[in-house]
């Protein structure tokens, strides 16, 4: 066997552990793992950020188990974790389009009652809208480098070949749930304070003219001021979204 082949295989388990982590995180991570871009890239992303990673990673990587059936559970695990990783990443990022379904709902534009057969069911024009304006933002504002950089982190805190740890493992995923959610609710605030004041209006102006076509009269002033206040705070909504973006990158497992 040539030196260069034997050089190869003792480098080939640890490029498939490396690999395994790298591709599945890839599929799922915000800005650069979006669905919309051609396979092909994210398969050239991966590979690419895999031969970077590789020298360095290379004294952390376990002993080659005699059995396949080791080395398989092995890069499984890696695969599970690479997933697990995108998802928690993902999280924080789905409270812009979340944000912008409570909007639509809020002053009118969507309906739980009537989906959207071509936007999604129930997602609405303006949902879709900051759905795709998600990944240009990260992209734009160079926020997609810090989930790659806590990728790289992540490996010193779960070594390959390690398991991943359930019970931290849900505690953070629990957390990041919840701080989306939370983000979307904070980003949405003005349009339910105004939304409750305008209903509570209406619901007045009902009894005190109770045979007026209040729904066909309020609909579009609800309509006509929601885009009016979206245009206001647009620009303050898509900034307290980077920030908030930021610091959860920051504090994902293997960042800082």
């Amino acid at each position: 066997m040539s030196p260069t082949l034997a050089a190869l295989l003792t480098w080939a388990p640890a490029f498939a552990l490396v690999l395994a982590r790298v591709g599945a995180a890839m599929a799922l991570l915000p800005g650069v793992g979006e669905t919309s871009a051609p396979a092909i890239v994210r398969i050239g992303l991966a590979l690419s950020i895999t031969i970077l990673l590789l020298p360095e990673l290379r004294p952390l990587m376990p002993p080659v188990p005699d059995a396949g059936l080791s080395m398989g559970l092995m890069v499984a695990g890696e695969v599970v974790t690479g997933l697990w990783f995108g998802w928690v990443a993902r999280m924080i990022v789905l409270a812009l389009p979340i944000c912008a379904q409570f909007i639509g709902y809020l002053i009118g534009l969507s309906s739980v009652l009537q989906p959207d057969t071509e936007l999604g069911a129930q997602s609405g024009a303006l949902g879709t809208l900051f759905e795709m304006a998600a990944p240009v933002l990260l992209l734009a504002s160079g926020l997609y480098r810090l989930p790659l950089i806590a990728l790289d982190g992540l490996f010193r805190l779960i070594p390959p070949g390690h398991m991943l740890p359930a019970a931290d493992s849900t505690q953070i995923a629990i957390h990041a749930v919840g701080t989306g959610f939370s983000l979307a609710l904070q980003l949405a605030s003005p349009f339910a304070v105004i939304g409750v004041v305008w209903h509570v209006a209406i619901g007045l102006i009902g009894r005190i003219v109770s045979r007026m076509q209040i729904y066909f009269v309020s609909m579009p002033g609800q309509i006509m001021a929601g885009l009016a206040l979206l245009m206001l705070t647009g620009s303050t909504i898509i900034l307290a979204w980077r920030g908030g973006t930021q610091a959860f990158f920051i504090a994902l497992p293997g960042g800082g």
